[in-house]
Order: structure tokens, then C-alpha cells, then sequence
């Protein structure tokens, strides 16, 4: 639980420590991420150790965080420095958040106006907790932390992922993709998961569980965690981390999606963006990138799901045919006529997720059928601009640019987080400064 303090026994596992509790004296296996040094900066409520500039609006514009609720994050830009993101009200404008750099000093400690310098970041904080001293207001509280991310469901399973059924309750169905069905469960009895089962025949489990091991093995916090497997007899299961707001398509279209402000949806852009850039990186291919394929939890947070699935589906259907389940108007024209997939028919597949994103779920091409589009899309034909949303021409031309037939002329998925990363929904100032 939050505020108990662990003593290390063996750190030798790099994601799982064997620790004893100093209050029950009780002994086991708690996952890394979950702790901080003792009186470490990382161990505050306050530091937010790898959250971006848009995650901590988004953070901190939660409905329940007052005004005056902060947090403080290493700073994107100066290596040695920090900033101060800090919930703000103010007349006509509403909530917003206002961003202060926090400033190194050459000996040691850290100011934001240069009359008042401090120790350590904890003085700092403490400091503006108890005077605004030239802020927009008062540090009144922490920003409530997400629950760090899990990869595996305990140390046994990080490298052997097969899991007896009987460990895994299926509560109540989510929905049906593709392939089979899909439901929230336990595992047992303790942590929520999502669990999907392939329909019989849909794969064979050899190369199922090839893919599977590779998916285990990529680690972005962009991508779904994929825990377990049940593999030993059909439908297979696969287990993996559950979203609690399900599709972005559905999100979208039925959910609280429907509501999101702009600057939501550019966050998520960019969240998608950053998945992918590590999938480039990687030289994985995703095949399937879609709406349907990406996951929203709490706060907006997106994820991709399925990466590599598409490629061992053995389904005439969903191979480059025409037929009524290959997503034909996600694909790029080179893969669905040569079948030649690469991270840049990934990059056509997000400019049609964009599109989905913008008209909150609309479908692509909205009034043709499969083989239109193709017959189209060769002649040069491109999606035009929607005109019954907001779309800004830059973001169009982008779109544009992801869809050039010439695979190679498209934009990297480095430049396209970048993109959306430093997109800037307001003319407002990037960082406040304190009068001295």
C-alpha cells in the first residue's frame, strides 16, 4: 500500500525485488516501478518522474483536482532542470494550467525567480505550498498519481506466459473483434485483465505463440501489455492489460469520446504517434492500425493493441483479398495490391486513424464500398477535408502527406510524435516567468 516502507533483499531481477515489510515483516516480490527510494525525490507524491508537458495537463485538468493542485517533472528541454505544472482559474479562461521552469543553480539547488533560490526541490515546494510568492496560486496539493504500469502478472511469468485456465474468471463480455470474443476478467481472483479468444481455426497456436513471445518481449507504455497465453487447447486466450473505456472507435462514437475537446484528441494523436515511433524503432510492423485496434483507459490514456496479429491470422478473408473483412480502407494501396506491408503502409493506416480521431468515429470513405476505394485511391483520389468538424488545414495537409503513393515520401512516425507532440492548441505562453 501507498506509504509502506520496504526493505530490499535482492535486486537482482530487473523488474520484480524481493523486499521484506518493515511494519508486518512480511517478505515477497513487489514490481520495481512501484516504489521510490525512501525520502528520494522520486519517492514524493508530488514528482511526476516521466510525464510530458500535454500528460500533465491532462493530469491535472481532472474534474476533481482543485485549483492549486501541482505537480513537478524533469524538464523537457534543460537536463538539469524541472518544471512546475500547476492547475489554474482565472475568469473567461476557466481551468487551465500554467508551466514554471525550475531552474539549477551551479552549486546545487534550484529557483524559479532569482530572489528566492532553495536547497533542494522538497524546500522549493514546500516554500510555494505555504506563500504563492509570485505564482498564479498557492501548491495546494499533490496531482493524484496513475497506478504504474505492470508487465507481467508476477516474476514466474515474465518469460514462461502459459497460464492454467482455471487461474482466469471471465466476469462479463466486452465486445467481439475479428477473431473471436472479448471479456474482463481476474486473474486469480486479484487483477483486472482484459482476455480475448480466438475463434478455432483462426490461427495456427505455433505461430500464434511466436507472435506472442514477441509481443511479450516489446515494452512501450503506449502499447497494451500482453501477460499471458492459453494456448493448450482452442479457443486460445490471450491475456493481456484491461482498458477500462474499451475502443477508441467505440469511445468515439458511443462513449465519453464523444465529448473531447480538440486538445484531447491531438493527445491522443500523439499518444498513438509515440506507440508507433517505438514500433518503427523496433522494426515491427502493425498491419492493423485502426481506430477498433487502439485502447482508451482513465484520463484519456490510448494504447495500441494487436500489433503483429494480422500477420498470423490464417484467414483467406483477412489476407490481401477483397474480401468483407480486410480492412481495406486502412490499408496502403502498395499492401493491398503487392502485399507489401512496412511501417509506412503503418503511416498511410494512421492518417486513416486521424480521420476517425477528428470525426469522432466516422467511418473512412464514408458511402463506398471496398472496391471503389481501391479503384479511387489508384486514380489519385484522397479523403477530402471534413467540413462538418473542426479539421485544421495543417493537420490536413499532414493527413495528405501520410497518404503519398510513394511509400517513401511519407512521414517518419518520429516526426509525426514530434508533430502532434509540440502542436499548440493556444497561442498561450509555454512557461510563466516570476517577477523577482
Amino acid at each position: 500500500m501507498k506509504g509502506d516502507r520496504m526493505e530490499v533483499i535482492d535486486d537482482t531481477e530487473s523488474d520484480w525485488w524481493r523486499v521484506v515489510n518493515l511494519s508486518t515483516r512480511q517478505e515477497g516480490l513487489i514490481p520495481l516501478n512501484f516504489v521510490a527510494e525512501e525520502r528520494s525525490v522520486n519517492s514524493e507524491d508530488w514528482f511526476f518522474e516521466n510525464v510530458l508537458r500535454k500528460e500533465a495537463d491532462k493530469l491535472l485538468l481532472a474534474e476533481e483536482n482543485p485549483r492549486g493542485t501541482f505537480l513537478v517533472r524533469p524538464s523537457e528541454h534543460n537536463p538539469n532542470g524541472y518544471s512546475l505544472s500547476v492547475k489554474d482559474w482565472e475568469d473567461g479562461r476557466g481551468y487551465h494550467v500554467k508551466h514554471y521552469r525550475i531552474k539549477p543553480l551551479d552549486n546545487g539547488g534550484y529557483y524559479i525567480a532569482t530572489n528566492q533560490t532553495f536547497p533542494s526541490l522538497q524546500a522549493l515546494v514546500m516554500a510555494y505550498s505555504k506563500n504563492a510568492l509570485g505564482l498564479c496560486h498557492i501548491l495546494s496539493r499533490p496531482c493524484p498519481k496513475p497506478q504504474p504500469q505492470m508487465w507481467d502478472l508476477g516474476p514466474e511469468l515474465r518469460d514462461k506466459y502459459e497460464i492454467p485456465r482455471s487461474e482466469l474468471q471471465l466476469i462479463r463480455k466486452l465486445g467481439r473483434g475479428n477473431f473471436g470474443e472479448v471479456y474482463y476478467g481476474k486473474w486469480r481472483n486479484s487483477i483486472d485483465v482484459a482476455v480475448k479468444t480466438l475463434r478455432e481455426g483462426t490461427m495456427s497456436t505455433q505461430a500464434f505463440l511466436q507472435e506472442a513471445a514477441i509481443m511479450k518481449k516489446f515494452r512501450h507504455n503506449r502499447l497494451v501489455a500482453l501477460y499471458a497465453v492459453c494456448s493448450q487447447e482452442e479457443p486460445i486466450y490471450i491475456v493481456q492489460e484491461y482498458m477500462s473505456k474499451g475502443s477508441l472507435l467505440d469511445y468515439l462514437r458511443e462513449g465519453d469520446g464523444r465529448y473531447l475537446h480538440f486538445e484531447d484528441l491531438i493527445y491522443i494523436a500523439t499518444q498513438v504517434a509515440s506507440g508507433m515511433e517505438y514500433l518503427e524503432s523496433k522494426q515491427l510492423i502493425h498491419r492493423d492500425l485502426a481506430a477498433r485496434n487502439v485502447l482508451i483507459g482513465e484520463n484519456n490514456v490510448a494504447k495500441i493493441c494487436d500489433f503483429g496479429l494480422a500477420r498470423v491470422i490464417a484467414d483467406d478473408e483477412y489476407c490481401p483479398k477483397q474480401g468483407s473483412r480486410f480492412p481495406v480502407k486502412w490499408t496502403a494501396p502498395e499492401a493491398i495490391i503487392y502485399g507489401k506491408f512496412s511501417i509506412k503502409s503503418d503511416v498511410w493506416s494512421y492518417g486513416i486513424l486521424l480521420m476517425e480521431l477528428f470525426t469522432y468515429g466516422q467511418v473512412p470513405y464514408p458511402g463506398m464500398h471496398s472496391r471503389e476505394v481501391i479503384e479511387n485511391i489508384e486514380r489519385g483520389f484522397r479523403m477530402p477535408k471534413p467540413t462538418n468538424h473542426y479539421f485544421p488545414d495543417n493537420i490536413y495537409h499532414l493527413l495528405l502527406q501520410c497518404w503519398d503513393a510513394v511509400p517513401e515520401k511519407r512521414p517518419t512516425f518520429e516526426f509525426l510524435n514530434h508533430y502532434f507532440e509540440s502542436y499548440s492548441v493556444t497561442s498561450e505562453v509555454p512557461y510563466r516567468e516570476v517577477q523577482d
